[in-house]
């Protein structure tokens, strides 16, 4: 079918409610009608080296079924019934597939970001009591088996860690090296550590266990995007399997290969992608354990799309704006389209990309807490670049503003509140702490996103920020997307962030981070006069600029804005401190639960006194650092 717009959407919609749509009530029953449906076709291709040649691994969806059913059939034998928690901290592999359809199957799975410190990865786990972790066996150049020894220790009712390792997927003579330089397994904990495919490989590859009848939570994700600490969403097999029935109703068939180089602990891969394979039977392939992030992927990219001769590539704004930096060097007739998501992608770069490529793009929009697709800019139908696109069928998005306390949705093209209901969205439960559903509804269905936007007259949404990033000057609200906007459209800035940093007197000024295009040539201050220029609003024309080497992401590519305030407060605080002679520095800002960013300060023989009256002048509190005692 197309799907050309709102009409489109629908006469979807029209064909009848949600509820009485053939679709079975959990991810077993799904996977198993695509497993009978193409038994020999390609679902999962892995490679852990980048080359176009390298080593790979192809699995069929009856491969997919039989391995999910071991998965399945382990975590039970281990005592993982529907309420107990499986977590996973794995790099991108064919593992990783199984531990999560498995895990899902068994009981609820807890995919948790490898890029997390111990302590955060420890917290999530006790917040989850995951009783099962799944995680790499050292190997070389990567930390997470060294990070999951601390974080088991912390987290008590951890029993079995499961370990994968990555070194079956290597060839010799690199099989043969592994042994020799890989790094002492620590394992210095209170759970028993055991072979996952080794335990894997005694379980039958059918379902030794009835699936359940009903609807049920079935994983848990943490949130990844510009907030400081995790908070872990609830997922339900309904709002899993609505995003995979978007999938395979609007973009993919079983005929079409995708890349993606997106990580399996994040939704848009898990969700948006993966479970949309298990819907409509088509392949996916996933280069290198990082992703995209992985050694040689940008420079490889458009020989790994010819190899597999991909139809769809999947990607994010970031990732495009570095493969711009690549020349095609492949054939990559058979690309259809680039689905990209995390956030709007700049004009100037759609534009790029279209014509390098001869690619059409499509953005999208979702969230960890709507489980994830909200909307998208429909396949055949009009793109208009910026926006996120139409709400996709049975989604309503509402813009709101508080007026006098009370919620009222706002007129064409008037900017509020972004708020979603549909069938990803566990209204009044998203979360796993109950506290932090509080507030977060309006009308008892729709999720408060936090994200700022507006709809135009044609339905498209457009998304003008985040109402937490929103920078307050003296009371006067400065959405950073036009100072960030302003910034992009310079020829040597690839990526941009604008934050609002400590001020005395108005609480905040706009301030900038930028980075530039791989050989770019620019000042700071020439940043700084691009800006005065071209943000139009005065009083957000930022005040100080700073270029980094390269800016902080998340793993999907958005811009980490907690570690851009860390930045700026450390600079403005010491810059007080100096001009009041004041001895004392920051050497650190931490996140706490309660107090948010706080400064963390270093005497150097300073008093409370003299630090408390220069810094008192600021909002973000401070404490005296932690002095350590010498070994």
């Amino acid at each position: 079918m197309t799907y050309a717009g709102v009409d489109d959407r629908n006469a979807i919609v029209a064909e009848g409610p949600w509820a009485e749509r053939d679709i079975p009530p959990t991810l077993w029953g799904q996977l198993t009608r695509t497993a009978m449906r193409f038994p020999d076709r390609p679902a999962v291709s892995y490679q852990l080296l980048s080359g176009p040649t390298d080593k790979a691994e192809t699995l069929t969806w009856a491969d997919v079924q039989a391995q999910t059913a071991q998965a399945a059939n382990l975590f039970r034998s281990l005592g993982v019934g529907e309420n107990d928690v499986v977590a996973y901290v794995l790099p991108n592999c064919n593992e990783t597939i199984a531990v999560l359809l498995g895990g899902m199957v068994a009981g609820i799975v807890n995919p948790i970001n490898p890029l997390l410190e111990p302590e955060q990865i420890a917290s999530i786990l006790r917040e989850t009591d995951a009783k099962v972790v799944v995680t790499l066996k050292a190997f070389p150049k990567s930390d997470i088996a060294q990070k999951m020894a601390e974080a088991v220790r912390n987290a008590p009712h951890v029993h079995t860690v499961l370990e994968v390792d990555l070194n079956r997927y290597l060839t010799p003579p690199k099989s043969w090296i592994v042994p020799f330089v890989r790094p002492k397994n620590p394992g210095n904990h209170h759970a028993d550590i055991k072979d996952f495919r080794k335990e894997m490989a005694k379980q039958p590859k059918t379902l030794a266990f009835a699936d359940g009848t009903a609807d049920r939570v079935a994983a848990y994700f943490h949130t990844g995007g510009t907030t400081g600490m995790p908070k872990v969403a609830q997922h339900t097999y309904s709002g899993m399997l609505y995003n995979g029935w978007l999938g395979d109703t609007l973009l993919f068939s079983e005929d079409d290969s995708v890349m993606c180089p997106l990580p399996l602990f994040h939704v848009f891969a898990c969700h948006v992608i993966l479970m949309a394979m298990v819907f409509s039977g088509a392949h996916v392939v996933f280069p290198t354990p990082a992703g995209y992030r992985g050694e040689g992927v940008f420079d490889n990219f458009w020989k790994l799309c010819e190899r597999w001769k991909t139809t769809f590539v999947i990607t994010v704004p970031t990732a495009v704006s570095a493969l711009m930096q690549r020349k095609v060097d492949a054939d990559i007739s058979s690309i259809k389209t680039a689905f990209s998501g995390s956030s709007p992608m700049p004009l100037e770069l759609f534009k790029r990309f279209e014509a390098a490529c001869g690619v059409t793009v499509c953005e999208g929009y979702g969230l960890t807490e709507a489980t994830c697709l909200v909307s998208v800019n429909p396949v055949d139908g009009e793109k208009k670049v910026g926006s996120v696109g139409i709400a996709l069928p049975y989604t309503d998005v509402r813009i709101i503003r508080m007026v006098e306390g009370e919620p009222v949705e706002c007129g064409v093209d008037e900017i509020g509140e972004i708020c979603v209901s549909n069938p990803g969205v566990y209204a009044g439960k998203t979360y796993t702490e109950a506290a932090k559903n509080a507030d977060l509804f309006h009308y008892g269905t729709h999720l408060r996103t936090g994200d700022l936007g507006r709809i135009d007259a044609d339905g498209y949404i457009w998304i003008t920020g985040r109402a937490k990033d929103l920078i307050i000057r003296g009371g006067h609200n400065i959405d950073p997307a036009e100072i960030e906007e302003a910034l992009l459209a310079h020829p040597a800035v690839a990526f941009a962030g604008a934050i609002g940093q400590p001020d005395a007197h108005s609480g905040e000024l706009p301030c900038a981070f930028v980075e530039l295009v791989a050989g770019a040539e620019v000042t700071e201050a020439e940043l700084l006069e691009h800006a005065r220029i071209h943000v139009h609003e005065r009083a957000a024309h930022p005040k100080h600029m700073t270029i980094l080497p390269e800016l902080p992401k998340t793993a999907v590519g958005k811009v980490f804005k907690p570690d851009l305030r860390k930045h700026a407060i450390t600079r403005v605080y010491n810059d007080a401190l100096e001009k009041a002679g004041c001895a004392a520095r920051v050497v650190a800002v931490v996140d706490d639960k309660s107090r948010g960013l706080v400064a963390q300060v270093q005497a150097n023989g300073a008093t409370q006194d003299e630090v408390g009256k220069v810094l008192g002048d600021f909002v973000r509190p401070w404490d005296w650092a932690e002095v350590k005692a010498a070994a």
